[in-house]
Parts: C-alpha cells; sequence; structure tokens
C-alpha cells in the first residue's frame, strides 16, 4: 500500500451514509485475541477500540470502475445450488466447487485451495454449541505479511516451496444467505486509501497455533464503500492477502457496520465466508521467494 496512489476518484457523487466503525486505539503493546474461550483472568482480547464516525459510499453505481487490483474488492453476481449453507457437508460438497470456479474465471488463477468457512448469524450463534458466529464488528484484514504465506504451509505443505516461489493471493469470497441484507452488512475501505502505518500486527490465538491479523488505526483519508440491500445470488471477492509487491492492493480493510438506514425490526444478517489461496502459473522472470516467517525483501522496504 502507498500513501500516493489514489483512490477512486468518482466517490464525490455517490450515494452516502454516516456510520460508525470500530477502529484500533493503538497502545504499546501488541494486540491479542482469542479464537475460543480462554482460561478464567485471560480477557478475550486486550485490543481497544477507537469508533469513528465515517462516511460509507454506496458502490453500485461504480462497480465496473472497481477491481481487485485497485480497491481490493469486487461484487460479483454468482448463483449457487446449495439449499442449506448451515449444512458443513454441502457447502463443502456443492459450495466450495462453486467458489473455485468462480475465483479461476475472474482472476485466470490455476490453482484454487479453499481451507476455511464461516457462517455468520447473531440470532443462531451459540459460541461453544454451534460453528455459527456473528459478525466481526471491527476493522480488520484477516492476515498480515507475515501469516499469509503460512497458509500456503499449512494447506499445501507437499507443494509449499514451489507455490512460495510465484504470485499467490488470499481471497476471502462473501456473499449473503439470505437477501436482502439489512443488519450489519460488509464495509470495505478502498486498499487505495490504505498505508501501512494504518496498520497493526495482531496475534489471533487458536487452541494449537497462533495467527496474525491485521488491525487499523484511523486514518481521514480512508474510503469506505458497501452494497446495501445484498441479495443471496451476489457475491463480494475481497482480497486479503497478495504477494505481488508492484504497487497493486496486497490486502485491504473491511467490517460490519451497524447501517442507520437499517428498519429497526430487520432480520439478523445471514452469510458465510469463504477463504481460498488462489495460485497463478508463473511469470516468465520467476518472483522473488516470499518467507513464511517473515516476508520479502522488497515487501520488508515498501513498509
Amino acid at each position: 500500500m502507498s500513501s500516493t496512489t489514489q483512490s477512486v476518484d468518482t466517490v464525490g457523487g455517490l450515494p452516502t451514509i454516516q456510520a460508525s466503525l470500530n477502529y484500533l486505539l493503538k497502545t504499546e503493546e501488541k494486540p491479542v485475541a482469542y479464537a475460543y474461550t480462554p482460561p478464567p483472568g485471560i480477557p478475550q482480547t486486550t485490543r481497544k477500540n477507537d469508533p469513528r464516525t465515517v462516511t460509507i459510499h454506496n458502490g453500485r453505481p461504480i462497480l465496473n470502475q472497481l477491481s481487485l487490483d485497485t480497491q481490493g474488492f469486487v461484487l460479483v453476481r454468482h448463483d449457487s445450488k446449495v439449499v442449506n449453507f448451515y449444512d458443513e457437508a454441502e457447502v463443502r460438497e456443492v459450495y466450495y466447487p462453486e467458489v473455485e470456479r468462480l475465483l479461476k474465471e475472474s482472476t485466470g488463477a490455476v490453482k484454487v485451495v479453499i481451507f476455511d468457512h464461516v457462517v455468520r448469524n447473531a440470532a443462531e450463534s451459540r459460541p461453544g454449541e454451534n460453528n455459527v458466529r456473528e459478525p466481526a464488528k471491527l476493522v480488520h484484514n484477516d492476515y498480515s505479511f507475515k501469516s499469509a504465506p503460512r497458509r500456503v504451509q499449512d494447506h499445501v505443505p507437499e507443494e509449499a516451496d514451489e507455490l512460495l516461489r510465484h504470485r499467490f493471493v488470499e481471497i476471502n469470497v462473501w456473499r449473503p444467505i439470505r437477501g436482502p441484507v439489512q443488519q450489519s452488512p460488509l464495509a470495505l475501505c478502498d486498499a487505495s486509501s490504505l498505508t501501512t502505518q494504518d496498520t497493526v500486527p495482531t496475534d489471533l490465538v487458536y487452541l494449537h497455533r497462533v495467527g496474525e491479523t491485521y488491525s487499523f488505526t484511523y486514518n481521514p483519508d480512508h474510503k469506505w464503500f458497501y452494497f446495501p440491500q445484498m441479495q443471496r445470488n451476489e457475491a463480494i471477492l475481497l482480497k486479503c492477502y497478495d504477494s505481488k509487491d508492484d504497487g497493486r492492493a496486497r490486502f485491504t480493510a473491511h467490517t460490519s457496520f451497524e447501517d442507520p438506514t437499517s428498519p429497526p425490526d430487520a432480520p439478523a444478517r445471514e452469510s458465510i465466508e469463504v477463504r481460498a489461496l488462489v495460485f497463478f502459473a508463473p511469470e516468465k522472470t520467476a518472483s522473488e521467494p516470499v518467507s513464511v516467517s517473515g516476508q520479502s525483501a522488497s515487501a520488508t522496504a515498501a513498509q
């Protein structure tokens, strides 16, 4: 991300809403969050929120101006044959292949590895009892320059050394289970309005490993978008990491938020996000290998 890159120049003419987003209040210590209930006496998270009221633009009028390599997200029409997105077996057997095809067609990738999915519904979430979660109301990105390459070793260990020599991307595919979405829609930050100074690496602790995400501090230059009234046959492709360091979007920030125009009796948002590693064919000039313990020399310099 570069502070000199220009964001979408047509935002001034778009419909907007004002909403509060939970940025990170930066402290001296690295924030830590637990993906499970921690032992007694340990807080679920050490992060402190810095709520800020921001302008969020309706991105629908400029759909043809958005791209994964500039803004870091796009909205596409995508029909699914899944009957029940709460059925994990059906999601893996039917939806995963659908998403794999979508990502190959949308990006030109030669290999897609889907490794995870999350269903969200605040009305049905029962922590410790089911796998349904509430919408995440924190400005974040799912991976960091350090943790994203580790996912390749985690999920494609036999091919990791070769795959890490070439460009790969981590993309989340987010869609409503039922529409239209009125409560807790997804806000997306134009990646070209971010700077690396806005990012704060944050530990995400699981039972058997520690991952790393990015939290974000407030910057008035951030440009936020959303797609109101999303339907079941629409999906957002969200780039959470790109190993290519050539000026294109490498990650972006996102969060759910309380839409002030949502009816007070709006049903709870139901959505599913699928996480995928997306691999591209080797370029004529092989790119620099990405270190699993950190990042490439060029990526380090960019920070």
